[in-house]
């Protein structure tokens, strides 16, 4: 049975269920059925083999990290976990206090390092790094929430727990664009302002509407236009649907990063059409869904 038929059955997960056998004793941590949940829900996108075993074997240490002695990068992986448990928002914990209720919880931690070393071997596809010197623990190809984006970027942190909900979000620090598109969009769910036109035109060029405000002339779509120049880039994350298959109420969707991408011209404005020509070819196997969406 893979995981995600496992942890889609209603309150599955292996250490209630080693209790309910009496293979294991004593009483459930308090949090333990939140965080069983949080796994079907939040975990099972994971696939970047070299992260998943990083923190499988950093699980099985007999105390927490000190958050205080974590390197930058170190730092954000452990914040991307945490917000994929815990949650964002009002649902935040500060990383001490994560770190140290994953510690407490030790029957559960049994049955998360196992399963991070899984998906570690199920993992079909190459990731590749970012190509650049920052502590962002991302990698092209990869699938990642949202909150796993900001918090790889810093952006999400103890003192700002809550994430963005816009499409485009301009971070300074790295002075980068991060672009995050789903293909299908739901009337439901977006306006006739922000349903826009996206899709892949081939495995190195994707075609992107910016917001419906933006001109040629303004700042950002000067921006756009010259970030070569100016010395910013562009990152582009994509999902098909904002739900896993498109199905209301299933569990969100993650984006896939698909890497760098450099301006290759533009039509009109308000909003822009632009075509974004990637460091990186998107893998053949999503091709059909990115090219077909509209």
């Amino acid at each position: 049975m893979a995981p995600a038929e496992f942890y889609g059955v209603r309150g599955a997960g292996f250490t209630a269920l080693r209790r309910e056998i009496g293979w294991l004793g004593g009483e459930p941590h308090e949090e333990e059925e939140r965080l069983t949940r949080a796994i079907g829900a939040d975990l099972l996108h994971l696939d970047d083999p070299e992260r998943l075993r990083a923190t499988a074997g950093a699980l099985a240490a007999p105390t927490p990290p000190d958050p205080e002695g974590l390197g930058e990068r170190e730092r954000r992986q452990w914040l991307m976990l945490t917000a994929q448990l815990f949650g964002t928002g009002k649902r935040w914990r500060l990383l001490p206090d994560a770190l140290a209720l994953l510690w407490q919880a030790s029957d559960w931690r049994d049955e998360l390092r196992p399963l991070l070393d899984l998906l570690a071997e199920r993992t079909d596809r190459r990731l590749h790094p970012l190509p650049w010197a920052l502590p962002v623990p991302l990698r092209v190809h990869g699938r990642y929430s949202r909150a796993e984006i900001e918090a790889a970027f810093g952006i999400l942190h103890d003192d700002a727990p809550w994430i963005h909900r816009e499409g485009v979000l301009w971070h300074e620090p790295s002075r980068t664009d991060l672009l995050f598109v789903t293909l299908n969009k739901s009337e439901s769910l977006f306006s006739p302002t922000t349903r826009y036109r996206d899709l892949a035109l081939g495995p190195s060029l994707f075609h992107w509407e910016s917001q419906s405000t933006t001109t040629a002339a303004s700042p950002t779509g000067q921006r756009y236009v010259h970030h070569e120049a100016r010395g910013s880039r562009v990152l582009l994350f994509v999902r098909e649907h904002r739900r896993e298959g498109g199905r209301a109420g299933g569990v969100t969707e993650p984006f896939r990063c698909l890497g760098f991408a450099r301006y290759d011209g533009h039509e009109g404005e308000r909003p822009m059409a632009i075509r974004w020509r990637l460091e990186r070819e998107i893998p053949a196997a999503w091709m059909a869904s990115m090219a077909l969406a509209v």
